[in-house]
Order: C-alpha cells, then structure tokens, then sequence
C-alpha cells in the first residue's frame, strides 16, 4: 500500500513539472553595429510586428504566430527565421558581415539555423556570373549546386517536418528552375543587340553628389560606364566592391564611370511628394559616404519616371550601360563590374 501510495505521489509531482506549451513565440537577442531603432518581423500572409530594438542593440519580445517561415527586416538587410508558438529563440547577429554572423539558439532554433546557413551558400553562388556561363556549363554548375544544398539539407536533422518537404520540393525542380530562369536571360540580353551603335537617351542636369548638376553632354568625348541603381537594391549593392576595383584600373583612361540612382523614398511613409523626395536625397547621400562610392554619383530626376531610364526601358536594377565619346551605344546591357566579362569588354575598345 505504502509503495503505491509513493508512486502516486511521484505521479503528481512529476506532472507538477510539466508546463503547458506556450501560445506564442519568444524572439530575443543581440544585434551589433545596429541600422534601426526597429526589426521588423514579416510573413507572406499578411502578419507584421515591429519589435524595439535598445540602445545597445539588444531586444525581447513575444509574438503569437502560426507556424512557418517568417521575414527579419533590420532596416537594411533582412533574413528569414521560422516561428511558431512555444519556440523560445536567441539571435545574435553583426550588420557588418550580415549574413555571415547570423547564430540562432534556443529552443526551435535548427530550422532557422538551416535558413541562415542556406541564405549565405546562396549569396556565395547565385552570383549575376553564374548566368552568363554556356548552357553545358551552366547545367554542370547548378547540378552540383543541387547537390550542394541536398548535403546542407540532410546535416540538419531536427528541422521543421513541413520545412524540410517544402525544401526537398524545391530542391527536386531546382535544375529545371534554373535553366528556365537561364534561357530567359539569354533571350532577354538579345533584345537590347538592335540599339548597338545608335544615339544613347539622354539625362540632362542630374543632381550631383559633389554639387552641383550633370549632362551625359559634359562627358562627350570619353566611353561612359553607368551603373542604374538605388540604395535599397541588395544586388546593386553587391557590385559597389567591384565596381571601385574596375575604376582603379581604369584610373586615368579615357572613361567616365557614373552611377546614376533612381531612389524615391522607398519605405519613407512621408505625408508628401516633397518629404519622400528629401529622404530619397539623404539616403542616397548617406550610403555613397558610408560606401565611399567613386565616380560621377547621380541622382536621377524623376526616379524610374526619368527619360533616360524611360529610354533604356528599364525595369530591374542593376542595370550597366556602355556609352562611347560619340555618345552612341556599345552596349545597353552591359557586363556587371563583377564580370570578367566588362574588363574584356574594355580591353577590345582600347579604353
């Protein structure tokens, strides 16, 4: 009787321990170098929660979430987490090297563990380059590439059971994917083969970021690169690192380099045309500094709405254009600064 009687009493305490799963989520965690104020958290069914983030970059907060794959907005830069209630995660991240210092821990962590990791193999190797490869080359490529991400895939053994179908999904209609988004480019690049030595659109008296304004006619007489770009634009701003490479060497040769930015205020809730304008301004000024950006930095007049966007039709950025000194065009779509394609390029004109 008596041992009967201390089993059941074990019973209770046993369950006295136990606690009910949470209803919601809880996301802390530490952020250096901080760009905001403010995370954003988002998901593709509408839900959006603003989280605070201190003085010292650190921030907690709970969230009542279905479960899946969620967007973090930092103000800058952004990555993606997998939420759902009763899952108690820490994020420590350095905005300096973004991706690469992303570390989730605590319970339910793995899969966005997962995530992070996926991202950053994907930044490393969806590079513009890998477009520009022949078609047999680029289908060895990628289907190493598949491969790649099977292996990351299968090292994460306790992720999300519907993530996990979700990925191996996508990983199985990656090859075909791919190549679809290939052949697209391929004919896409052709298009632009018929504007070959006609007169380039024009841009008149675009603000200049060292004062004062500038024509495509002031620089007549030298090749004109342009770089048509704005400062929300992750892969425009991929390219800056290699576009101050290309500028050194050309140093001194007879070739302007022009970035022209079509901000308008992207994300600035601004009452007015007016305010929006004034933002656009002070962060395309802010990240040229911050950047220490080369070149003839433009601001382009009406945005995407301005004539020489308008003429070029362009409707993704980056976008490079080739320009000669007769101010006619070598190449509406020309290689990216990350190309060794462009240095060739160059080397044919004798720059």
């Amino acid at each position: 009787m008596e041992k009967k009687l201390l089993i059941a009493l074990l019973a209770i305490i046993v369950m006295s321990c136990q606690t009910d799963p949470k209803d919601y989520a809880t996301l802390s965690g530490k952020i250096t170098n901080r760009n905001s104020d403010s995370l954003i958290i988002r998901s593709y069914n509408g839900f959006s929660k603003t989280l605070k983030v201190n003085q010292d970059g650190s921030f907690s907060d709970t969230l009542k979430v279905e479960p899946g794959v969620y967007n973090l907005f930092d103000g800058k830069e952004s990555t993606f987490l997998f939420l759902e209630n009763d899952v108690d995660i820490n994020l420590t991240l350095d905005t300096k090297a973004f991706d690469e210092t992303i570390v989730y821990t605590g319970k339910g962590a793995e899969t966005s563990n997962y995530l992070a990791k996926k991202s950053l193999v994907q930044e490393k190797e969806f590079t513009p380059n890998l477009l520009e490869l022949e078609e047999e080359a680029f289908k060895t490529k990628v289907a190493n590439l598949q491969k790649t991400f099977t292996d990351l895939l299968d090292s994460y053994k306790n992720i999300d059971s519907t993530v996990a179908v979700n990925e191996r999904n996508s990983l199985a209609q990656m090859q075909e994917g791919l190549l679809g988004v290939y052949r697209q480019q391929k004919a896409k690049s052709s298009q632009y083969d018929d504007l070959i030595g006609k007169p380039s659109p024009s841009f008149t008296n675009y603000k200049n970021y060292n004062g004062g304004t500038t024509s495509l006619s002031d620089l007549k007489g030298k090749y004109v690169y342009i770089d048509v770009w704005a400062t929300w634009c992750g892969p425009c701003k991929r390219e800056i690192p290699f576009l101050k490479e290309v500028e050194d060497k050309y140093d001194g040769k007879n070739i302007a380099f022009v970035s022209i930015s079509v901000d308008e205020g992207r994300g600035f809730k601004g009452a007015t045309p007016e305010e929006r304008k004034s933002a656009a301004v002070e962060g395309w000024k802010k990240m040229i500094a911050e950047k220490d950006m080369g070149g003839i930095q433009l601001l382009a007049d009406k945005a995407w709405k301005s004539d020489f966007v308008q003429g070029y039709k362009i409707m993704g950025i980056p976008r490079f254009i080739l320009i000669d000194p007769d101010g006619n065009i070598v190449d509406a779509n020309a290689p990216r600064p990350s190309s060794p394609k462009l240095i060739s390029l160059f080397d044919t004109l004798e720059i």
